[in-house]
């Protein structure tokens, strides 16, 4: 039996001009305003011109590979991404090739939702189907209180923290797209807690970021209202750790290290922020023994 591994991902952009592209697949086929994708285009700009997720993502790869093969499982780590190459059907298609038919899909997010993990299955099931792929598909649907996962976490914390205020955030979702029963929320206060536990924090809060331009009521509260709300308490210094994001990407690297800080520093405040996991030891780890829990 040929067994491999399958990270998916949300995917980004890498290039300026696939930016319009890009936002046609996160909306479903509907084109996206003008004023949109000229925003879009613009934050991407700043960050140099892409998203780095990609890459990351391919490093994450690479890395679980070598620390399962050490381990004593060797398995081949392939990449899908939902909205962006290599895309989950692409990828389907090249391990069918290969002739995997035991395949352990680890979503690149600790924490579960029927609106992120529960689409990345749905899009691997219909892309399963449309290419008739016979392989078995074992799902590993959430490790957000995974110790290695919490001791990462806390490694990027632990040289920031002492003395400041601590923000932990993760991605908003539209609250009607988290129906009662749904873990989400639940599961990221508990990652929460549990690094701020392990840092010995006495001094933390947790909120959501970047919520979408749409009409809709989104999980809050902000971060920006949590900056206003310490501005008024005369702190001057905070650190924000995303612990919803496994690696960078546009939330980082423009919500958090552009808008949130210059607005933290319009306040009078400085805004400090932990470095993503990306391909850190201690993640891939942890990585590695979610996969290796599910591989025959």
């Amino acid at each position: 039996m040929k067994q491999a591994v399958l990270l998916l991902a949300y995917g980004a952009p890498e290039r300026l001009e696939d930016v319009e592209r890009y936002l046609g697949y996160v909306r479903g086929g509907r084109p996206a305003p003008p004023a949109l994708v000229e925003e879009m285009r613009r934050r991407y700009a700043v960050i140099g011109g892409g998203s780095p997720l990609a890459a990351r993502t391919r490093e994450q790869a690479q890395a679980l590979e070598r620390r399962l093969a050490a381990g004593g499982f060797p398995a081949r780590v392939y990449c899908g991404m939902r909205n962006w190459r290599p895309f989950i059907r692409e990828t389907l298609a090249g391990m069918q090739s290969d002739g995997v038919d035991r395949i352990v899909a680890v979503c690149l997010t600790p924490h579960y939702s029927r609106r992120s993990v529960g689409l990345y299955r749905r899009h691997t099931e219909t892309a399963r189907q449309e290419l008739g792929l016979g392989a078995e598909i074992v799902w590993t649907e959430s490790f957000h209180d995974h110790p290695l996962l919490v001791e990462a976490f806390r490694e990027k914390l632990a040289p920031l923290a002492p003395g400041r205020k601590v923000l932990f955030t993760v991605h908003s979702l539209p609250e009607k797209a988290v129906p009662e029963g749904d873990p989400y929320e639940r599961e990221a206060r508990a990652t929460a807690a549990a690094v701020a536990t392990s840092a010995g924090l006495a001094d933390w809060d947790f909120t959501y970021q970047s919520q979408g331009a749409t009409r809709d009521k989104w999980l809050g509260p902000t971060v920006e209202t949590r900056i206003d709300q310490y501005a008024a308490e005369g702190v001057r210094e905070m650190v924000v750790a995303p612990i919803g994001f496994l690696s960078d990407n546009l939330e980082i690297l423009y919500d958090v290290d552009i808008q949130f800080r210059s607005y933290a520093g319009r306040r009078g405040m400085r805004l400090d922020r932990t470095e993503s996991l990306n391909d850190s030891p201690t993640f891939i780890a942890a990585l590695a023994d979610v996969a290796q829990r599910k591989l025959a």
